[in-house]
């Protein structure tokens, strides 16, 4: 049962209003009731001022779920029943929901090739990862693409440079290392010697016509690249349908263009090759330089057309930083002047900083994930020789907090706010973290362990009049509120809410572990109660799941 839903429809049916306007209305207040109506927007419309309409609720609203009705001023407050938040919360299932027959693509990561990958790519790979899962979650057929960049002038420098510079024995031993090593150098040999510039245009003319020597360097490269990627996502659990780089959509371009040209929007600007956007109030959109050279508008444009012909998705979502968000209304812009009709959404994110300012390659500002990830599950390690020295698994424990930790910090904010890394913030265990949330995990297990040991009675058949204490019914109605947070992610592409809702979770859970009696209680009540621990161990595991995060049962 959605009671939110519910209230709507009785609120709607009185109003002689939209449903779904009434829907997006109702809130869900810190105090003062389980939701509330605000009555502002419609009392124009029943010819009442906000308070009396408010009251002309309240006096006519009969619903089974609810206990109690307020009248706050303007606010309509509902008190759900307790038993009733039970009934759904034991009745509904956290299992992947029925499919709903919709195709979300969602375009996440892209880090470069011959470039390591570093603190800065962690946002795009973690916030479209949660989406992904999110959204497979909630029935939809997700299909997540790691749009890598493997193309343009840099490859034709990197050849030059490894041609005059280093080895395959070398690359194969240091890796990506050696590759930026050499690409560094040439940049600045270039700048004495323009021959090497055009000796790097010349190849990266040979690897656009396909000469064997340079695609297999290329290849090379992008092997090398990849082989490093693969281990950073096996870590941060992530997942892709699809690995494809710019390069893939080379051959597409040519139907692209033809498209454009159909539509008779390709116009001619100073010799080069543009799209008007006037009428979006928006600038022309580059898609050929003078010199015929493409751009990654005309590259993301054969994409987002392969895409849709090949997956024929519903909803495509590009998860890249808050600096792109003019290339892709530019972007939307042109495809539905091509006439298409289909849902784009930019999921932009800000920076992450560090506290001694942005990163930096020239300024040796710049963490490596591998070295991240190492550092961070090193200092799990040492938290937890201190306080739980004889915990078994501590390797695999320091592992799953150390990583959950880094997803956690991620995702803990709006994805447009900027995050600046601080080691002392994400470990802690007392905080609003990832940590406290397993620790929270693991201690509704710890409570089940022990009633388990005691060879206590347990039972499915659980009274739900037994749950009336307050902080029983705060923990019900958070157990309650998982659902619609998951609608609210994937409203707004926002995994920040089911984080904060976690938080919120894990507060709930610990209020009632401190002032309510589960073991010692009588039994019929203490399998109640362990029937809430139960739901919760079980809905907080599902909540990190979401999110890529394990949940470990001891720490």
């Amino acid at each position: 049962m959605n009671i939110k839903e519910l209230l709507a429809k009785k609120i709607s049916e009185i109003l002689n209003e939209d449903k779904e306007n009434v829907y997006k209305t109702i809130e869900q207040p810190k105090d003062k009731g389980d939701f509330a109506f605000p009555c502002f927007r419609f009392a124009k419309a029943a010819g009442k001022n906000p308070a009396e309409l408010a009251t002309f609720l309240a006096e006519r609203l009969k619903i089974d779920v609810v206990r109690k009705i307020e009248v706050v001023n303007a606010y309509v407050n509902f008190f759900i029943k307790t038993e009733s938040l039970a009934n759904i919360v034991f009745e509904r299932s956290l299992e992947h929901k029925p499919s709903n027959n919709k195709t979300v693509v969602i375009d996440f990561s892209s880090p470069n090739i011959a470039k390591h990958f570093h603190i800065g790519h962690l946002r795009s790979t973690v916030i479209g990862g949660s989406l992904r899962n999110i959204y497979n979650h909630l029935g939809y057929n997700t299909i997540g693409v790691n749009h890598l960049g493997d193309w343009g002038t840099q490859f034709g420098k990197l050849i030059v440079a490894f041609k005059k510079y280093s080895s395959i024995e070398e690359v194969r031993e240091h890796g990506i290392d050696v590759l930026m090593r050499i690409y560094a150098r040439f940049t600045q040999e270039a700048k004495e010697d323009e021959s090497l510039n055009d000796e790097a245009r010349a190849y990266t003319v040979k690897l656009e016509q396909g000469d064997s020597e340079a695609v297999e360097l290329w290849q090379y490269f992008k092997e090398i690249s990849l082989a490093e990627f693969d281990k950073v996502y096996k870590r941060l659990g992530i997942e892709f349908e699809y690995t494809l780089g710019e390069s893939f959509y080379i051959d597409k371009i040519p139907g692209a263009i033809k498209e454009l040209e159909d539509k008779g929007i390709l116009l001619e600007s100073e010799g080069a090759r543009i799209v008007d956007l006037e009428e979006y109030k928006l600038p022309p959109c580059l898609m050929f330089r003078k010199d015929g050279g493409s751009l990654y508008h005309t590259r993301d444009l054969a994409a987002i057309l392969y895409r849709k012909s090949e997956y024929k998705f519903d909803k495509i979502i590009y998860v890249t930083a808050v600096d792109q968000i003019t290339h892709f209304k530019q972007l939307f812009a042109v495809v539905k002047k091509l006439g298409f009709d289909f849902d784009m959404q930019h999921a932009a994110f800000g920076l992450v900083t560090l506290p001694e300012g942005k990163l930096s390659t020239r300024e040796g500002r710049v963490v490596l994930m591998s070295d991240l990830i190492n550092q961070t599950v090193a200092k799990v390690r040492n938290i937890i020789e201190e306080k739980n020295p004889t915990l078994a698994n501590k390797d695999e424990v320091a592992e799953q907090v150390g990583v959950g930790a880094l997803i956690f910090n991620d995702l803990f904010n709006g994805r447009i706010k900027d995050i600046v890394f601080s080691f002392e913030h994400i470990l802690n265990f007392e905080g609003e973290t990832g940590p406290l949330v397993q620790y929270t995990h693991a201690r509704a297990c710890s409570i089940l362990r022990k009633n388990c040991e005691k060879n206590y009675e347990e039972t499915d058949e659980i009274n739900h009049n037994l749950f009336e204490c307050e902080y029983s019914h705060h923990l019900l109605y958070t157990l309650y509120m998982f659902d619609h947070k998951l609608e609210d992610v994937i409203a707004k592409d926002e995994p920040y809410l089911l984080s904060r809702y976690l938080i919120d979770l894990a507060g709930a859970f610990n209020r009632f572990y401190h002032n309510v009696p589960i073991l010692s209680s009588e039994t019929e009540t203490k399998n109640a109660r362990l029937a809430l621990v139960r739901q919760t161990k079980n809905t907080i595991k599902k909540g990190l799941e979401l999110l890529g995060i394990k949940a470990p049962e001891e720490m």
